[in-house]
């Protein structure tokens, strides 16, 4: 039995970890004030050397896979990638800023999907500030592309699962496969980012200019070396001769690794052997066409996502331990077991509630042990776990810390002096995140019922 001064101690630890996690104090890393509270509650006694033997096991497979995929996009910059992707995105623009809207948001879309909603920030955040400090926009015409690439980029992770490590994570807990969860999950999801981006359009249809500069009104600003972990090395000369093809395969590449996962899923492979190895093959490629060895991986990849998940599970194992998980069961299973559409909307709902409050990696996590604690039936398991991962990935976006990529990409606009505050975000996703959430919620629950 657990006494009321360990209880205290969990729950402060948490919401102080919480606290720092979003406030980030001097640019404090966040996974300083996760192992802090993590090691805090371990102290107290709420999570046993047993719990944090299941956690590695649940972790493990999700954090690999992550940091596999991080490692692809940083191989991207290393090849001249971003100015690759600038230069093409205002080609197909043809001097149209309605055009460039579309293409911009297609952009992060896909490279959400060939990697993950973190990565994807990374890298298409500097190609737009790039692409846009090319064009000569000023900062007022800059927000409408940066904003909504940024919420599409990170509502991108909902259609399939390996796209953000907290699914991942939520995947090993609730029992199911990414093919399950992508049969179930990519319709709706992708419905639901389609009338985001049509809600997004109608916001910034009167800001957005009419026509674009081919040459730009400044000269783009060189990068501060250090400013951004995946804008230190200068493009490739040894693919200018031949670029598009060199690209094309590389992306080809990275879509084949992608498809392999969901393969191996579906063979019961484990899916981080494939990450791990698509990862390999693209460092050796790059150490023979560029004579870049992969030491430089072992600074460049950010570990300390692998910390700062471990830590976050250990302090939402010991919220579990002291009962919060328990009181959610008995205020919420009857309404959950009472029907599909209830389940989709009611979880839905809470998990943004609770990413909005809390951060959506501790909000999944929590609802996902609390819906494997519910005596559900498998089917409304599954919709109620795939409505926690919508409300998670959409329903966060509400207000930028709702999400960890929201952070990191208010983080990279301010190191590149691009300032959005946060009355300009907010004013645009309460028209938009509201209806495009209780939109793919429906969706679901009525696609999951044509399904079975």
């Amino acid at each position: 039995m657990l006494g009321s001064a360990a209880i205290t101690i969990t729950i402060a630890a948490f919401l102080i970890a919480m606290t720092l996690i979003l406030w980030r104090p001097s640019g404090l890393n966040e996974s300083v004030p996760a192992t802090t509270g993590a090691v805090l509650v371990i102290l107290s006694g709420t999570v046993t050397i047993s719990d944090l033997e299941t956690i590695t096991t649940t972790i493990s497979s999700a954090a690999i896979t992550i940091i596999a995929t991080i490692v692809m996009a940083i191989i991207l910059e290393s090849f001249g990638f971003f100015n690759w992707a600038a230069e093409g995105l205002a080609a197909r623009a043809r001097g149209s800023g309605i055009r460039l809207f579309w293409y911009v948001n297609l952009m992060c879309f896909l490279m959400t999907l060939f990697f993950n909603n973190d990565g994807s920030i990374l890298i298409t955040t500097p190609i737009l500030l790039i692409l846009l400090q090319k064009l000569g926009l000023k900062n007022h015409e800059k927000i409408p592309y940066l904003l909504s690439g940024a919420l599409i980029a990170t509502a991108s992770s909902a259609p399939i699962g390996v796209s953000n490590i907290v699914n991942l994570i939520a995947l090993e807990i609730v029992g199911m496969d990414l093919y399950m969860h992508t049969l179930m999950m990519f319709v709706p999801a992708t419905l639901g980012l389609l009338f985001l981006l049509f809600l997004l359009f109608l916001c910034f249809y009167r800001q957005l200019p009419r026509t674009l500069s081919t040459t730009g009104k400044h000269k783009h600003r060189r990068h501060e070396p250090g400013k951004h972990p995946l804008l230190s090395s200068p493009p490739s000369p040894l693919i200018a001769s031949d670029q598009n093809k060199f690209m094309r395969n590389v992306l080809l590449f990275v879509l084949s690794v992608r498809v392999s996962l969901f393969a191996a899923s579906y063979a019961g492979i484990p899916i981080e052997l494939v990450a791990t190895l698509g990862s390999v093959i693209m460092l050796a490629w790059r150490w023979s066409a560029l004579k870049i060895p992969p030491t430089d991986m072992i600074k460049k990849t950010p570990w300390h996502i692998l910390v700062f998940a471990f830590s976050m599970y250990v302090m939402i194992y010991g919220l579990n331990n002291i009962g919060l998980t328990r009181w959610l069961i008995h205020v919420f299973e009857p309404i959950v077991a009472s029907d599909l559409l209830n389940a989709s909307l009611l979880m839905g709902g809470l998990l943004s509630l609770m990413s909005i409050l809390f951060n959506n990696h501790p909000a999944l996590m929590v609802g996902t042990m609390t819906l494997t604690q519910m005596d559900l039936d498998p089917l409304t398991l599954k919709i109620s776990y795939l409505a926690s991962v919508i409300g998670s990935d959409i329903g966060s976006l509400l207000i930028p810390m709702g999400t960890l990529a929201s952070l990191i990409w208010l983080h990279i606009l301010k190191q590149h002096h691009v300032k959005i505050k946060w009355s300009d975000y907010i004013k645009v996703t309460i028209l938009t995140i509201p209806p495009a959430l209780l939109f793919t919620l429906t969706a679901l629950a009525f696609w999951v019922q044509w399904l079975y």
